[in-house]
C-alpha cells in the first residue's frame, strides 16, 4: 500500500522562500488571513525563543483527479502565474503572518486589539531581548505602524522612532522583516557596530548575545512538516482539511467545488449568484443555500447514472446509488454541473407554488429547508406529470408526512436520495408506497410539547390552519399570502398568558400549539390579556361584528367558540386537540398513534392528571 503521506522538519526560511517564488500556494477555497497584530508578535516570540508553533499540513500537486485553483500566500507578488508544487492545507494563519513579517518589506496588514485594521512592522528590542528576566513577547518583540513611530499626546510627542537605518540603530531595534536575508543582517550588524550607542566592545558583545538570542532561533527554526501524497483523493483532501481547521469556520462542499471548478476556468461562485438572484425573489426560498442547490444537482446527475446503468440491462442491485452526500457532490463534474444546473432551478422555482398552495409563504415558516432538496429533484424527473391532480396529491402527502414525522431533522442525505427514487416510481409505474410514508409516525401527544417555531410540525400546523380558511378575528379576512405580508400576520395564544397563570393552567400547556392560532399583531394587541369572553366581546363592539359571524370566524381555526364566550379551558383545549390530531391525520393520510388508555390528551374525558372540570375553570 502506499503511503499517503510523509512527516519531517523544514526550515522556516525555506519554506518562506517557496511561498514567495509560489512553489508553495493556498488552495483557493482557503479562507482570508485574519490574524491580529498580539496573534503576530506571539507567534514571532515564539520563534525567537524557539518554541514550538505546530505543524503546517501540505499536499503535493500532480494528480489530475485532484485540481484546485492555486493562489499565492498573502503578499507575495508574482511576476506571472506559477503552478505550484504543494498546496497548503494547514498552517495558513502562521505562513501567512511570517511571510508578511520576516519575508516581505511592506507593512504588515492586521487588526488591532479594537478589531481596526491596521498596517505594521515588526522589531526585536537588542536590550530587552538580550535580558533573560524581560519577557519576550511583551518587551523583546515590538509592534510599529507603517510609520515606524510610537507616538503618545495624540501624536504630539514621539516616544519610539524607527523611521531610518539610523533611528533603528540609535534606539537598538533590529528589523525583523530582514532575520532571514543573510546579507542585509550583515549590513545592519556592520552599521550598529560602527553606529550604535555605547562602547564598540560592548555593543559586539551585546550584538554576539543578541544572535544568539535572537538571529539564530530564527534562521536556524524548523517547523514539523506533513506532507501528503499526490495520490490522496480529493474528499480525503477536504475532509482532512476540515479536520485540521479547527480554528476555523467549516467549509462547505459550494467553497470545495468553487475551487476546483476554477481550475477549470468555470467560476461556480458567480454562477450560484446569479441563479440565487432568481432565489430571492421569492421569500419562502429566502433560506435556500448554495450547499442545497449543489445535492439537488447531484441527484439528478446520479439519478441518471442509475437510470443509464438499469437500462443497459445490468443488475439493479449493482448500479450506482442515487446520493447526495458529501463524496458524492465533491465528485460532481463540471459537465453534470452545467447539465442539471439549469433543470434544478426551474424545479426549485416550481416548488414555490407547490409550497405557496399549502400555505407556507416564507423561508421562516418552512418546516424544513432540507426537503426543498428532494421536492425539487422530484419535481425535476417528473416534469408536468407531477401537475395533475392525482399526483399532486401524493407529492402533498409524502410532503406531510416528512413534515409531521420529522423525518428531515437529522442526517438526512441518505434519505433524499430514497425519496427521489421512492416517489417517482410511486407516482410513474404505481410503485409500492415511499419509504418516507411508510416510516412517518405523528404521536398524538406530540402537540404537548410544539410551543415554538423551532419544530418544522409546529409550522406544519400554522400552515395547515391557514389552509382551512383561518380568518382574522378582527378583520375576518382570510389568512391568505396576501394578509400574511400585509397585516403582519402571526402565531399567538387564544387562552391568553395572563389568563391562563391567573388560573392555575401550567405553562406547557398554554404554550402548546393547541392554544394558538395565527392572527395579525393589531388583533392580538386588542386581545391582550383579557379571558377570551371578554375579548370577543370587545371585537364586536369596536369593529361592529355580529356575534354570529365572530362565531363563525373562530370556527375557521378550529375552536368551539362557545368554549371561549365561557371560558371553559378544559372543553376547548379537549375540542381543538382532537381537531388538530384530524387535521394531521388527513394530511398524512393515516391515524396518528394514541397511548393504549388515551391520557395524551391532559383534558378528554378520563385524561390524566392535568383533568379539570368545566366548574373549575
Amino acid at each position: 500500500m502506499d503511503k499517503k503521506f510523509t512527516s519531517n522538519e523544514e526550515p522556516l526560511a525555506d519554506l518562506l522562500r517557496k511561498a514567495s517564488d509560489g512553489l508553495l500556494q493556498l488552495p483557493d477555497f482557503q479562507r482570508g488571513w485574519v490574524w491580529d497584530d498580539a496573534h503576530i508578535v506571539s507567534l514571532l516570540a515564539s520563534i525567537s525563543l524557539s518554541f514550538p508553533i505546530g505543524a503546517v499540513m501540505t499536499l503535493r500537486t500532480g494528480n489530475p483527479e485532484v485540481q484546485f485553483r492555486p493562489r499565492p500566500i498573502e503578499g507575495v507578488k508574482l511576476d506571472q502565474p506559477q503552478e505550484p508544487e504543494f498546496m497548503l492545507l494547514d498552517g495558513q494563519q502562521r505562513m501567512t503572518s511570517l511571510y508578511l513579517a520576516l519575508h516581505s518589506s511592506a507593512p504588515v496588514p492586521t487588526r488591532d486589539s479594537g478589531g481596526r485594521d491596521t498596517l505594521r512592522h515588526y522589531y526585536a528590542n537588542i536590550d530587552a531581548c538580550i535580558d533573560p528576566s524581560t519577557d519576550r513577547e511583551d518587551d523583546g518583540i515590538v509592534s510599529v505602524p507603517e510609520n515606524r513611530k510610537i507616538t503618545s499626546d495624540f501624536g504630539r510627542q514621539v516616544d519610539l522612532d524607527l523611521s531610518t537605518r539610523e533611528a533603528e540603530i540609535e534606539a537598538g531595534h533590529f528589523p525583523l522583516d530582514i532575520v532571514l536575508d543573510g546579507g542585509e543582517t550583515m549590513d545592519w550588524q556592520i552599521a550598529y557596530l560602527e553606529n550604535g550607542p555605547g562602547e564598540r566592545d560592548e555593543r559586539l558583545d551585546e550584538w554576539k548575545r543578541f544572535v544568539e538570542a535572537v538571529v539564530k532561533p530564527f534562521t536556524s527554526y524548523q517547523v514539523p512538516a506533513i506532507e501528503l501524497a499526490s495520490s490522496t483523493p480529493k474528499e480525503a483532501v477536504c475532509q482532512v482539511f476540515e479536520k485540521v481547521n479547527t480554528g476555523g469556520v467549516s467549509l462547505t462542499v459550494f467553497e470545495l467545488l468553487t475551487a476546483t471548478f476554477a481550475a477549470e476556468n468555470f467560476n461556480l461562485r458567480d454562477d450560484w449568484n446569479t441563479r440565487k438572484s432568481k432565489f430571492n425573489e421569492h421569500s419562502v426560498l429566502a433560506r435556500f443555500e448554495a450547499t442545497d442547490f449543489l445535492q439537488i444537482v447531484t441527484l439528478l446527475a446520479t439519478h441518471e447514472a442509475r437510470s443509464a446503468y438499469v437500462a443497459s440491462g445490468h443488475e439493479s442491485d449493482r448500479a450506482p446509488a442515487v446520493s447526495c452526500k458529501r463524496k458524492d457532490v465533491l465528485r460532481l463534474t463540471r459537465a453534470d454541473y452545467e447539465k442539471w444546473a439549469g433543470i434544478a432551478t426551474n424545479a426549485v422555482l416550481r416548488g414555490v407554488p407547490f409550497l405557496h398552495s399549502e400555505c407556507i409563504f416564507a423561508g421562516r415558516d418552512l418546516p424544513y429547508t432540507t426537503q426543498l432538496v428532494p421536492l425539487s429533484s422530484i419535481l425535476a424527473v417528473l416534469g408536468p406529470e407531477a401537475d395533475g391532480l392525482g399526483n399532486a396529491q401524493r407529492l402533498r402527502q409524502w410532503y406531510w408526512c416528512g413534515v409531521f414525522g420529522e423525518m428531515y431533522g437529522g442526517a438526512t442525505e441518505t434519505r433524499f436520495g430514497i425519496d427521489l427514487q421512492d416517489v417517482v416510481d410511486w407516482v410513474q409505474r404505481n410503485g409500492p408506497t415511499p419509504r418516507t410514508i411508510a416510516a412517518s409516525q405523528f404521536q398524538a401527544a406530540r402537540l404537548l410539547t410544539l410551543r415554538t417555531r423551532n419544530s418544522a410540525a409546529y409550522k406544519g400546523l400554522y400552515a395547515l390552519q391557514m389552509q382551512r380558511g383561518g380568518r382574522d378575528f378582527r378583520t375576518g379576512k382570510p389568512i391568505d399570502v396576501l394578509a400574511y405580508f400585509d397585516d403582519n400576520i402571526d402565531i399567538h395564544h387564544i387562552f391568553p398568558k395572563k389568563w391562563c397563570a391567573d388560573h392555575g393552567i401550567e405553562g406547557g400547556i398554554l404554550d402548546s400549539v393547541v392554544n394558538k392560532t395565527a392572527i395579525d399583531s393589531r388583533t392580538n394587541q386588542i386581545i391582550g390579556g383579557d379571558a377570551p369572553s371578554r375579548y370577543l366581546t370587545r371585537l364586536q363592539e369596536r369593529d361592529g361584528i355580529d356575534p354570529a359571524e365572530l362565531n363563525a370566524i373562530v370556527r375557521s381555526h378550529g375552536v368551539d367558540p362557545m368554549a371561549l364566550r365561557h371560558d371553559n379551558f378544559a372543553a376547548f383545549f379537549n375540542q381543538r386537540f382532537e381537531n388538530l390530531v384530524t387535521q394531521i391525520e388527513e394530511a398524512m393520510g393515516k391515524p396518528a398513534n394514541r397511548s393504549t388508555d388515551g391520557d395524551e390528551n391532559p383534558f378528554a374525558s378520563g385524561g390524566g392528571s392535568f383533568e379539570r372540570s368545566a366548574s373549575a375553570l
